[in-house]
């Protein structure tokens, strides 16, 4: 039997703010398996799946460009080990130029990106190589999306962390900002429920159907039950189901046919989505050292 250990409850805590004996009594039951303890936890109490996207574990921020047109556009992220660094203004204008070339040149990887020349004739590597050295961090070039429309690309950013890139055809320019906004808050996975992948829904089908057995309902019963979560559950992660977050009692699918448009694609980056960030116990370095 694997041994539970206190940092993996606490881990298991944050994923799923249920409480420490409970975790550690699922951990027991998954042998240590991290992800069979969520979903087992998540069948007895009904807990909501992780969102990674609310666990912000890196600093730096998202650069973005559009053409002037509106028909090119490009979110890059760029990460450094401190907020403080995140702020620089050499920093930010590196991420802005970094996506302008993204939008421009289409590289095919962040590879291909870090070998192309930015306005002062230095490669986008050599310029990062630089900007360690003078603000003392290390900083990496992490992800990048391109697009390309026929339709209108809108952007939104909030703050520097979360950068959203809109792909709409009709409506106006305010509706693509207005939708940017809308994923930014409300966190989509994808535009309809065609998108949602057989995979994803067939394992909420399988914890929906385990969470309804457990009120001892009769099959049909339990059926109709696991249905009605799962219609519940597209219409939450899906952005034409969510209602419109600056008027809550249309959908976004309902606003989208008033203005005669539809959402071809969107991209949202969110600063350290998916990194492990390290905790840092100053005061067991204090101690530490005071031992030295």
């Amino acid at each position: 039997m694997a041994d539970i250990t206190a940092s993996m409850v606490k881990e298991l805590r944050e994923q799923t703010g249920l409480g420490m004996m409970e975790c550690k009594k699922a951990l027991a039951e998954s042998d240590g398996d991290m992800k069979k303890a969520e979903d087992l936890l998540r069948i007895k109490s009904g807990a909501k799946a992780t969102k990674a996207a609310s666990r912000i574990a890196a600093e730096g921020m998202i650069g973005s460009f559009i053409s002037v047109d509106g028909k090119l556009g490009a979110l890059v992220e760029v990460n450094c080990e401190t907020d403080f660094v995140a702020k620089n203004d050499d920093f930010s204008a590196f991420a802005k130029e970094a996506a302008k070339l993204v939008a421009e040149h289409k590289p095919a990887d962040v590879a291909a990106l870090s070998n192309l020349k930015l306005a002062s004739g230095q490669t986008v590597e050599e310029a990062r190589k630089a900007l360690v050295m003078k603000l003392g961090e290390n900083m990496t070039l992490r992800r990048m999306v391109r697009f390309e429309t026929a339709g209108r690309l809108s952007v939104y950013l909030h703050g520097t962390k979360i950068g959203v890139m809109m792909d709409v055809q009709g409506g106006d320019e305010q509706l693509g900002k207005d939708l940017a906004m809308h994923v930014a808050a409300s966190k989509p996975i994808c535009v309809s429920k065609e998108q949602v992948s057989s995979e994803l829904l067939a394992k909420e089908r399988e914890i929906y159907t385990a969470q309804a057995a457990e009120s001892g309902k009769p099959a049909n019963i339990v059926e109709k039950m696991v249905d009605g979560r799962i219609a519940k559950y597209l219409a939450e992660v899906t952005l034409v189901g969510q209602p419109f977050v600056k008027n809550p009692d249309e959908t976004v699918e309902k606003l989208l046919a008033a203005k005669n448009a539809k959402v071809n694609t969107f991209q949202m980056f969110i600063v350290g989505e998916g990194i492990e960030k390290k905790v840092v116990d100053f005061a067991a370095e204090v101690a530490a050292a005071g031992q030295i």
